[in-house]
């Protein structure tokens, strides 16, 4: 297992981020803006449309490789393929284009997400976006945008905050989560949707507060958490606890804030 608190571990796999990095930039840039065909992988949260692309089965293809040929005894999970299961401590977990809809729709807010996952924890994490050449890496010893630390900013009260999620109206399980949301959303200063992973990276960057979403799956979070964590942020399913396997999650750049989005997303205002 990785030692969280060796730096010199954990700069390692934070450097080898940056080799997936551009790898996986060089596949998907080559098919972003560009005609493709989209496929549909079936029913996801009540809708009859979950898009892929050949940019989403090649991208993670290409990190794979990478992956394999460096460290053929870790564990590979990724969303396009069958996960690679070697009983080792460590996986690699992968979401080649988290936002394959603003993907085909040209709209850059999608990202490349891998996270190296412990066994406990996801300890190092990355979110490229290639198109804007914007990298997150977060870690227990911080949180960096292509170098530079960054921070989330103070919001302690919801009528302060800025709100987001991916979509409102379809990308909730069911009404009673939809109502969930917008209860909170109501309190909010401002409220600004559609972003996928890249609302995250604005929480860990001081631009946003909070973002709330369900249906996740550990490959749409994992990456994310060691980036709010290390930007001073914090992230949980909506009950307060660990959200790395996806599910119902709520992300804070203000553990303040934090407490006041769990309590109203389980009150029931009637």
């Amino acid at each position: 297992m990785v030692n969280s608190s060796d730096d010199n571990q954990i700069d390692y796999y934070a450097k080898f981020m940056h080799e997936l990095a551009d790898i996986a930039a060089g596949v998907s840039l080559k098919y972003f803006k560009k005609p493709v065909d989209i496929f549909n992988k079936g029913a996801k949260l009540g809708l009859d449309f979950d898009p892929v692309t050949i940019a989403d089965r090649a991208t993670e293809q290409a990190i794979r490789d990478h992956i394999r040929n460096r460290f053929p005894t870790h564990n590979i999970h990724g969303e396009e393929q069958v996960n690679e299961q070697n009983n080792s401590e460590l996986t690699w977990v992968i979401d080649p284009i988290d936002g394959t809809r603003a993907f085909i729709s040209g709209i850059p807010t999608w990202g490349t997400l891998v996270s190296l996952h412990d066994g406990n924890k996801p300890i190092v994490g990355l979110l490229d976006q290639p198109y804007l050449k914007e990298r997150y890496i977060g870690t227990s010893n911080g949180t960096t945008l292509n170098g530079s630390k960054i921070t989330c900013r103070a919001c302690a009260d919801m009528k302060e905050a800025t709100i987001s999620t991916t979509d409102p109206l379809q990308l909730f399980a069911n009404l009673e989560e939809q109502d969930c949301f917008f209860r909170v959303a109501a309190r909010a200063k401002l409220m600004r949707n559609g972003f996928d992973c890249y609302a995250y990276a604005m929480i860990a960057a001081g631009f946003m507060d909070v973002v709330i979403e369900s249906g996740l799956e550990p490959y749409d979070i994992q990456a994310l958490i060691p980036i709010i964590e290390g930007a001073g942020g914090i992230i949980t399913n909506w009950q307060g606890t660990t959200a790395d396997q996806g599910g119902q999650v709520v992300a804070c750049g203000d553990v303040r804030l934090h407490k006041q989005v769990i309590e109203l997303l389980n009150t029931n205002d009637e």
